[in-house]
Formats: structure tokens, C-alpha cells, sequence
């Protein structure tokens, strides 16, 4: 039998038929709103709804779905409350981002729908995070990731399908090949004949299917999901095409009219009306009444959500929404005793601690199983902990951040270990736009903590001795933790291990082995964000952070030998500052010398500088000076590094601060 003619009860054809009916029919109502100037902007979906609402009804409540731009089918399928969800996208605060974002940019964690961001293919590796809870907690239940074909064409994309494959991960992966990215067609985007094929190469199962059969669409939905829950990963290319245009304003005038011809006789709802009339179900008139039916069900929440109150602005719960509220204090361990510790080890006894205290947390990266990482700090941690806890990840740092979030969304604490902090840079969209920005819009907290090592003065050259702190100073949603102690490495990893907010923690390579302290074997939980005066002084400070804080100790303790008393302020957190003791030390001194390792420009300790420009301008003695690294990339050279470190300029510095 054809899947064309499966046969099915009135009452089955009647619920498929409604489900099929019910987006399209709101679609038509929002252009029409739109043309009235009351929506911003639509993505339409219209003649595509078949693999949406195929995909809704085909999977369990407790599968995740991942949807995108035109998949209403998916929310109305899941039985979303239509009146937030109109008011979500008419931009109201009743919506479920309260205005702070705008269509399909949600997720309903209640509805197992974790909504798109702009950057297309970033949500598929979340999906492989979703899946990857789901099976460690040995529940039966498969994550769904939609995209477009043009998104095939993204890196996220491919590190998605491949961990899947490694995995053995419950998730399948749905393409809507509709024919244009925003105008390019599909003959410009890819050589090969089918999307589908792509999953031979990484050794799932792919599908082409009709995407404008919905029982088409079902009945691989569920055969792919069967598949997925025996750790067999499904790519299903469903083929179907785009009626308007990218979005409204766009238009369609780049499409031949032909291809609006044939497509037009393949809309799943007038295939499926013509299968009910050639079935005996229904006759036309039966269509006539459904329509109206369908219409007057979501007429008063539409109405409802027109009329519905535009969001405030208050500039205090705006801030309140950025960050979750930090833990409740957890409990102290102090036993007077102490014992030395290297960098290295407390940065590995804080990690082993934690996960010995929660099976939650578990940790992703390149190396870091059987080899322990390259910097050893997970040596033995495969043994104590398992392979479910500590996971080698192929070289895919987009891919493990986003497998990271999903696994926040589903309540675990993952780490991501960068093997180096240079490498951050190929996973920099899913931390400042996706990770950053989530809570902020709908999500539940998300604790992820990453962890980079970073630094020079080890002769590693432009690629492995960056100090990139900076770049993520001006992403609201994260933490930015740079340790210059070895009780501050054991203590802060701690605290941002427990941190509900995604947390970027900065480990010295330099310091990894070569500083050692008297400290307790336990680490200790304390809010992040405060920063701590190492050394007090009078004539001057030196505000730094990191490898700052050694150099800053190391300089002072020469130049009380002189007489001069000089303070150091350890920031410790460049995300969120201590304004507050800046000011304070400023009012204390009257003289501060900004001290930090990356660049000169636009580098950390530049808001510092604006921050006491701003704020403590009375209290100055002389102006604002700086002490960086030169404006260069890092030499491999020892002789060029030494030149090129902020540290060899520090007492140049200090020198023209103190004259003044």
C-alpha cells in the first residue's frame, strides 16, 4: 500500500485535517495584520505546514522539538496556549519573552519547544546537549532539530550530526528544503543531489522524504524516532517549498512562476482534502464548516492578544532579568589545616571536589578522558568519574558549547574545557548569542561553566598565548573569572562551578606549575564579583587581575625596599566589576596604574580607566595611566615575548605614575 493511501478512521483525518488547518488559517490572519501594520514581521510557512505539524504529532510529550521560522505547526501542534503565544508575536508583554525578543525566538521548557536564535544550524547542537540528558537519565525520549537547507551549509551543522554520530545520540535532524535560502537557490548551495546523502558521511541514517505528505512525514518521523532511541541518529531531508518569501517584505519576484505552479498543486492541505473526498470522509462542504470552526477557535485569543498591554520599560527589572540569583551559601569547610598547592592542583582538586559532590556535573573537551587533557588537569578522572561524566569531544568547540546548553536546559552542569583560550574564538556565537543571551530572553538558568587556558610567557606563540578575557566583557549573561592566586584558583573555580550563570573561567598556563601556596585542601563557595585588596599601600595602586596579580606583588615588594608604598587591587572578576572597591582604593591612593597582560587596545582594563574618569575624577593626583602588552600578536621568541609582555614596561610606568 502507498503511504498516499493509508487508510484511517474519519475521526484520525479529522484531527490531522484540523492540525493542518489551524496554522495555515492563523498565517492568513497575520498578513493580514501585517499589510495593517500591527505585526512587524512574518516568516511565513504557508505550504509547508505538513512537516511542522507532521513532526508535532508524530513524536511523545517528553520529546524535545526544535523548531524554526516557519514552524507554527510545531507550537499549535503542541497545544501551546495561543493567547502568549499571539502576544509573542505581536511583541506584547504577555508574550513568553516579554518583548525582549521577537517570533519564534522562545522556548516553552512546560512544551519540550526550545525556540530558534538568528544565527541558523546554532540550535542543533543543543539539540545533541537535549538528547545527551535524556539518555544519561535513561529516558525514552528523542530530541527533534529543524533547519533549513541553507543552514546545511553552517559549521554548526556539521558538529552537530557528527557528535550525534559518536554519541549514538537519540536526535533527529529534519532539513525543510524549500528551495531558497533568502534568495539563493539550492542549485548555489550545495553539488550534491540530495541533502539526505550527506548522512552516509557520518554514518546515520538519512531520509528524502515528500515534506508536503503529511503521512509521509508521519510515518518517517516515527520510524526515525524508533531509530534514535536504539542510538541510531536520523537526517531527514523533507522536500517541500517556500509560497512567499523569506519574509514578507523580501517578496518572492526571484522565484519563476512556474515553481509556483507545480508547488501550488502539491499543498499538503489541498492533497489532504483530496484524499478525505476520494476516501468518503468528507465533502467540500465538510471543508467549508471546518474552516469557520478553526477560525472562530483562536478568534478570541487573537483579539484578546491585539488588545493586549505593550511591555514597560523599568530599568531595574530589566537588569534583574540578565543573570539568576546565585545559590543560597553552601556549606564551609575550614579545618585549620593546609597543605601546598600548586595552581595546577587546586584548579584540580576544586573540579574533583565538585564532582564528587554532584553526579550533575560533567565535563567536555578535546583530550581531557584517558589522555587527562593536555595541561593533565583531568588526570584520573575517567577512572573516578566514568565516561558519562567526562566525554572526549571531536575537535568541535561550537559543538560541545552548544551540547552544553542543552544539557543546562535539562538541569546538569556541564564544563567545557577549551584547550587552549585561543580556540574559543570557533565557538564565540554559541557563548555571546546563544549561551549569553538565553535567560535573559525565556530560559531557565543555565549553569555552564568553560573553562580556557590562557596566557603567555611560555613561548607558545600567536595561537596558544592569548589572553581573550576581553572580548566577552561587554556580554550581559556571563561571568568572567581570571584568578591570579592559588587559593583563588581553587575557590573561584569552585564558585563558578556553582554559579547558575554561564561562567568563563580563565586559568594562566604559566601559572598552571610554576606558583604554589600554603592552602586548605577544600575549596570554599563565594560570590563572584567581588574583587580583594592583596596588598595595601598609600602612594599608589596598581589594578590588574591574573598574571597582573604576581607581577603587581612582585614589583611593590622591590619598591617598598624604596619606600614607596603601593597597593594592589586584585580584580579577580572582570564580569561583574567591583566598582566599589575601585572607588574606594582610587579615594585611598590618588594614583592608579591599570596593569593586564592582553593588548593595550580596547583592552580589559580600559573600562577601569572610564569607570575612574567617570566617577572618581576628584580624587585623582594624576591622570589614569596603563600598562600593557604591546599592540602586536604574541612572538613565539622568548626574547620578542619578554619584549612584548606588559611586564616588561611595568616599571617604566610606574615610575611616570609616581613622578607625576
Amino acid at each position: 500500500m502507498a503511504i498516499t493511501e493509508k487508510k484511517i478512521s474519519t475521526e484520525q483525518a479529522l484531527y490531522i485535517y484540523k492540525n493542518l488547518l489551524l496554522p495555515r488559517r492563523i498565517e492568513e490572519r497575520m498578513l493580514m495584520l501585517l499589510r495593517q501594520n500591527k505585526i512587524s514581521k512574518w516568516f511565513s510557512g504557508i505550504g509547508q505546514e505538513a512537516v511542522g505539524v507532521g513532526v508535532a504529532l508524530s513524536t511523545k510529550p517528553d520529546d524535545y522539538i526544535l523548531p524554526m521560522h516557519r514552524n507554527l505547526g510545531v507550537f499549535t501542534g503542541r497545544e501551546v496556549p495561543l493567547y502568549p503565544l499571539f502576544c509573542q508575536l505581536f511583541g506584547k508583554a504577555d508574550g513568553f519573552t516579554q518583548g525582549r525578543d521577537r517570533s519564534f525566538h522562545f522556548g516553552i521548557p512546560e512544551h519540550k519547544i526550545i525556540g530558534m536564535i538568528s544565527h541558523l544550524a546554532a540550535m542543533m547542537p543543543v539539540a545533541d546537549g537535549l538528547a545527551l540528558a535524556k539518555k544519561l537519565k535513561g529516558e525514552d525520549a528523542v530530541a527533534f532539530s529543524f533547519c533549513g537547507d541553507g543552514a546545511t551549509s553552517e559549521g554548526d551543522f556539521h558538529e552537530a550530526l557528527n557528535l550525534a554520530a559518536v554519541w549514538k545520540l537519540p536526535v533527529v535532524f529534519i532539513i525543510e528544503n524549500n528551495g531558497y535560502g533568502l534568495s539563493t537557490p539550492t542549485s548555489e548551495q550545495y553539488a550534491c543531489e540530495h541533502l539526505s546523502d550527506r548522512a552516509i558521511g557520518y554514518g546515520i541514517h538519512g531520509f528524502n522524504i515528500d515534506g508536503n505528505n503529511i503521512f509521509e512525514v508521519m510515518e518517517t518521523v516515527s520510524k526515525a524516532r524508533e531509530l534514535a532511541l536504539k542510538g541510531e541518529p536520523v537526517l531527514i531531508e523533507a522536500k517541500t517549498f517556500r509560497m512567499r518569501g523569506h519574509e514578507e517584505a523580501s517578496g518572492t519576484h526571484y522565484v519563476p512562476d512556474v515553481l509556483f505552479e507545480n508547488w501550488a498543486e502539491k499543498d499538503p492541505i489541498l492533497r489532504f482534502e483530496k484524499y478525505m473526498e476520494s476516501e468518503g470522509l468528507f465533502e467540500k462542504d465538510d471543508f467549508k464548516k471546518i474552516t469557520k470552526e478553526i477560525d472562530q477557535s483562536f478568534k478570541k485569543e487573537l483579539d484578546k492578544a491585539l488588545a493586549a498591554p505593550d511591555p514597560e520599560f523599568d530599568e531595574a527589572r530589566e537588569y534583574s532579568k540578565v543573570y539568576a540569583a546565585e545559590p543560597q551559601q553552601l556549606p564551609t569547610h575550614k579545618d585549620g589545616v593546609t597543605y601546598e598547592h600548586r595552581f595546577v592542583d587546586a584548579i584540580q582538586s576544586s573540579l574533583r571536589q565538585a564532582f564528587e559532590e554532584e553526579d550533575r556535573f560533567l565535563i567536555m573537551g578535546q583530550d581531557i578522558a584517558e589522555y587527562g587533557g593536555v595541561f593533565k588537569i583531568t588526570e584520573g578522572f575517567l577512572e573516578q568519574f566514568g565516561k558519562d561524566r567526562i566525554r572526549n569531544t571531536p575537535i568541535i568547540e561550537s559543538g560541545a558549547l552548544g551540547a552544553a546548553m542543552g544539557l543546562a536546559l535539562e538541569g546538569f552542569k556541564p564544563v567545557v574545557e577549551m584547550q587552549f583560550a585561543d580556540f574559543i574564538s570557533c565557538g564565540f556565537n554559541q557563548i555571546v548569542n546563544n549561551i549569553a543571551k538565553s535567560h535573559y530572553r525565556w530560559a531557565p538558568p543555565l549553569n555552564i561553566t568553560i573553562r580556557a587556558p590562557h596566557g603567555g610567557g611560555v613561548g607558545a606563540g600567536p595561537y596558544h598565548s592569548q589572553s581573550v578575557e576581553g572580548w566577552f566583557m561587554q556580554i550581559p549573561g556571563l561571568k568572567v573569572v581570571v584568578p591570579g592566586t592559588v587559593e583563588d584558583a581553587m575557590n573561584l573555580l569552585y564558585s563558578s562551578l556553582y554559579d547558575p550563570n554561564p561562567v568563563l573561567f580563565f586559568e594562566h598556563k604559566k601559572l598552571y606549575r610554576s606558583l604554589k601556596s600554603q592552602i586548605p585542601d577544600k575549596a570554599n563557595y563565594e560570590p563572584l564579583g567581588k574583587a580583594k585588596i592583596r596588598r595595601e599601600g598609600t602612594d599608589a595602586t596598581i589594578i590588574t587581575y591574573g598574571m597582573g596579580v604576581q607581577w603587581a606583588l612582585e614589583i611593590a615588594s622591590e619598591y617598598e625596599q624604596k619606600g614607596i608604598s603601593l597597593e594592589v587591587l586584585d580584580l579577580r572578576t572582570l564580569l561583574p566589576l567591583d566598582k566599589e572597591s575601585i572607588r574606594n582604593t582610587v579615594q585611598k591612593t590618588g594614583k592608579v596604574l591599570l596593569l593586564q597582560e592582553p593588548s593595550l587596545t580596547l583592552g580589559p582594563l580600559s573600562e577601569i580607566s572610564a569607570i575612574i574618569s567617570e566617577e572618581c575624577f576628584e580624587w585623582l593626583d594624576a591622570p589614569v595611566m596603563r600598562c600593557a602588552s604591546m599592540d602586536t600578536p604574541i612572538p613565539h621568541d622568548k626574547n620578542l615575548e619578554n619584549g612584548f609582555m606588559a611586564s616588561a614596561k611595568l616599571d617604566q610606568q610606574l615610575q611616570k605614575l609616581l613622578n607625576y
